[in-house]
């Protein structure tokens, strides 16, 4: 493997110092750049273009060579894991995911196995070492999964919920199936991500999209306590170097200290906390990511600085431990060139805040 000639992203995320603070963005890849509407179209649908090797490589480089990004992170879904247990997943122009076959019952949940990760999810995995050869050392490459509660509201709601009834129903009136599932995603979880790491991720993330519909006691019983064994599962070293683990949570800023007491290196925050706040809270125990509103990113390229400065200063001049990111995913019809404005004002506002 190429050495690693821009190391700033990782030896942010395990607290250790850095010239400029780095960045990249949730969703870099994707729908709002025209290069990949354009080989999208070529794939055919969304599922063909995770699925072959060259054309996730293809549209995980895309945002490389148009910023400069500290970061790649792997193109391909949160889905996956789903999809291999035999789930029946579909993309609705519109709708979103569809699960032909969700999740009802006890028996749904005992028939479901664990996927091997180098035979039914071999083409992630064809698709990680496909990327880091094309990536020649530039950047590290983030591998990452759903989280547990994340990828079972999927599985039983059949796709996207706005209530998310059916999966609370089944977590008050049937916990024991929920636990029974949410283990076995856990342990998937564990499997494929190692996997990952094996074929050449270089740090991981987990995304736990929908925590923040829970309550307080809810949240640790479904959601962290799964994403706690998860990290307790993770290989930590590879290649001679650690593989750091960043947690993220989406509207989860309530419950950060016991994320950053899971074990993880890093804590993702969207933009519903103040990273002051946050910093204040965890201490030195983890570092932070985050934490713009994706929507800033629809304002001028003035303002957008203006929002960067300010979540500089919040943080505040420590030269290490804040990776700078959006609270989510970039919306897909931003345009690129406000992207741009945005990584620009990273890499050149941040450095005063590293002397």
């Amino acid at each position: 493997m190429a050495e690693l000639k821009n190391d700033r992203y990782l030896r942010a995320l395990l607290k250790q110092p850095v010239d400029q603070t780095p960045v990249w963005m949730m969703r870099q890849a994707g729908r709002y750049l025209p290069e990949y509407r354009e080989l999208r179209a070529k794939a055919g649908d969304f599922m063909s273009l995770c699925r072959d090797a060259d054309f996730a490589c293809e549209v995980t480089l895309q945002p490389l060579r148009r910023y400069d990004l500290d970061a790649a992170i792997l193109f391909s879904d949160i889905l996956t894991i789903p999809d291999a247990m035999g789930l029946g997943l579909r993309f609705e122009t519109g709708e979103g995911p569809v699960f032909d076959r969700p999740i009802t019952c006890l028996r749904d949940v005992e028939k479901i196995g664990i996927p091997d990760p180098e035979d039914e999810l071999g083409y992630v995995m064809n698709a990680v070492r496909t990327i880091r050869k094309g990536l020649n050392g530039d950047v590290p490459l983030i591998g990452f999964s759903g989280s547990p509660w994340t990828l079972a509201t999927y599985m039983i709601e059949g796709g996207t919920s706005k209530a998310f009834t059916k999966i609370k129903k089944m977590a008050f009136a049937e916990p024991k199936t929920l636990h029974l599932l949410l283990d076995k995603l856990a342990d998937s979880v564990i499997s494929y991500l190692n996997a990952q790491v094996a074929a050449g991720a270089q740090s991981l993330m987990i995304f736990d999209t929908w925590g923040g519909i829970l309550s307080p006691r809810d949240y640790r019983e479904f959601s962290l306590r799964y994403m706690a064994k998860i990290v307790d599962g993770l290989t930590r070293e590879n290649e001679g170097r650690s593989v750091p683990v960043t947690l993220f949570t989406k509207n989860g800023g309530q419950w950060i200290e016991e994320i950053a007491a899971t074990g993880c290196d890093a804590v993702g925050l969207d933009w519903t906390i103040d990273i002051s706040d946050a910093k204040a809270r965890v201490g030195d125990k983890v570092a932070l990511q985050g934490n713009m509103d994706p929507s800033m990113l629809y304002a001028s390229p003035e303002r957008i600085g203006q929002e960067v400065q300010h979540i500089l200063e919040q943080y505040g001049h420590d030269n290490t431990g804040h990776v700078f990111n959006l609270g989510h995913g970039i919306h897909l019809d931003v345009p690129p060139e406000n992207a741009g404005a945005f990584i620009k004002a990273v890499n050149e506002l941040s450095r005063p805040f590293h002397k």
